[in-house]
């Protein structure tokens, strides 16, 4: 049951993302379209919420139960960040709005992006550790418990990985290549 709203949850992330920004863009409803994005969170809790149930039940603590705090933690650290990057996608394909930057590409700039991205995983983790140790305490049996701080071990070798991957950009800076700038194009001179 755990696994199966895993995967609403994240069907409804989407479904709710276009729902929000079709009203926003589309309907020219931007209140509207904001109150569908607030509804994003309510996704987690309910999550949050019946995975307390499933444990209060009697159900043996797994890894269900610790992917269901790796993805909250996972939505609380990124959820804010993909919002963004679709409502700047959504709004220059459907409201004539600028291009969207991406990041960029070379130098100290990507290393900087890949540093920033790393917080976040870092952010994720600790929320899913938190979550996964409330957990713990809550079941109060660590013969049954066993697995749920497995999965905070796991949350530790996903940041360690990332930062390992995050460090390389700022060990190994890639050059732009001669004619752009920083990674960003430049555009053609032309003669008057």
């Amino acid at each position: 049951m755990i696994v199966t709203l895993i995967v609403i949850c994240e069907v409804g992330f989407w479904v709710l993302l276009a729902l929000g920004l079709s009203l926003r863009y589309l309907a020219r409803l931007p209140r509207a379209g904001a109150g569908v994005l607030l509804l994003e969170p309510l996704l987690e809790v309910v999550l949050l919420v019946v995975t307390a149930i499933d444990l209060k039940n009697g159900a043996e603590p797994d890894w269900k139960h610790g992917l269901a705090a790796l993805y909250i933690g996972f939505t609380v650290a990124y959820g804010h960040y993909m919002i963004k990057w679709a409502d700047g996608h959504f709004a220059h394909r459907f409201a004539g709005g600028p291009p969207p930057a991406g990041p960029p590409r070379y130098g100290s700039a990507r290393a900087k992006h890949e540093a920033k991205q790393w917080l976040r995983t870092v952010l994720a983790a600790a929320v899913a550790v938190v979550l996964l140790q409330l957990a713990v305490w809550y079941v109060d049996d660590p013969s049954r418990t066993t697995s749920l701080t497995n999965w905070q071990g796991t949350a530790g070798r996903v940041v360690a990985i990332h930062g390992l991957i995050a460090l390389s950009y700022t060990i190994w800076q890639k050059k732009p290549p001669k004619g752009e700038a920083g990674g960003v194009e430049r555009a053609p001179v032309r003669a008057p």
